[in-house]
């Protein structure tokens, strides 16, 4: 029986029936859940991992921009999509993702190494703010169409150096494109080993091309 978290958590147990010798946590985006799409990835990435689990947590606030029976999830509000509301928000919701990501360690009994991070859009805020200010680096970070927040204390406040893949669609119409090389430099600023891959013609989304480039990491990483 899986144990019990602080977040309400969705995903696959390892392939091979066995316990997991690692975790990956994908982060969702802005109004979804983690019942949304991507344990759908998460089924494709457990072909090359069997002996991961994957856990799709829902972010710990509803959805504040349609009706209570939405049913979706937010990991903080937004309203004008600024700099500041995005900054503030990610360090408003960084707890709740660090004590995900201890109790889900914990539980398994597995050091931080063995541990992927990856979120969509606003997902991938919180997983590009939370990983360089742990105290021990994850085996990587991937960031699919998300922001680097906070990028003017990231030097000084950055704890470790876990690997990062950024993804972003070129056709992105809620996530500016240009934000992956605002990531890119800041990160390589912060000496953060970072890849990319920009996605032609893609909007705010996944596609197949991302979804193999994050396979690529995991196994490099995680096997």
């Amino acid at each position: 029986m899986r144990p019990e978290f602080s977040l309400k958590t969705y995903g696959l147990e390892p392939k091979n029936g066995g316990a997991p010798d690692s975790v990956l946590i994908f982060a969702h985006g802005f109004g979804d859940s983690g019942s949304g799409g991507l344990l759908d990835i998460a089924r494709v990435w457990q072909r090359v991992l069997p002996r991961t689990l994957f856990l799709c947590p829902d972010a710990p606030f509803a959805f504040d921009a349609a009706p209570p029976d939405f049913g979706g999830r937010q990991w903080f509000s937004l309203r004008t999509f600024t700099p500041k509301e995005l900054d503030d928000g990610v360090q408003m919701a960084a707890p709740y993702l660090n004590i995900y990501i201890d109790e889900v360690l914990a539980a398994f009994g597995l050091p931080a190494s063995r541990l992927a991070l990856a979120g969509f859009s606003q997902g991938a805020m919180m997983s590009l703010y939370v990983a360089p200010r742990r105290a021990e680096p994850v085996a990587c970070v991937l960031a699919y169409s998300g922001v680097l927040t906070n990028g003017e204390t990231l030097n000084a406040e950055k704890r470790c150096a876990s690997p990062v893949l950024l993804v972003h669609g070129t056709a992105d119409d809620r996530v500016p494109f240009a934000a992956m090389a605002d990531a890119k430099r800041r990160l390589k600023e912060a000496d953060i080993p970072v890849q990319t891959l920009a996605c032609p013609g893609l909007g705010h989304g996944i596609d197949d091309e991302g979804i193999a480039m994050g396979m690529s990491v995991l196994q490099q990483q995680l096997t």
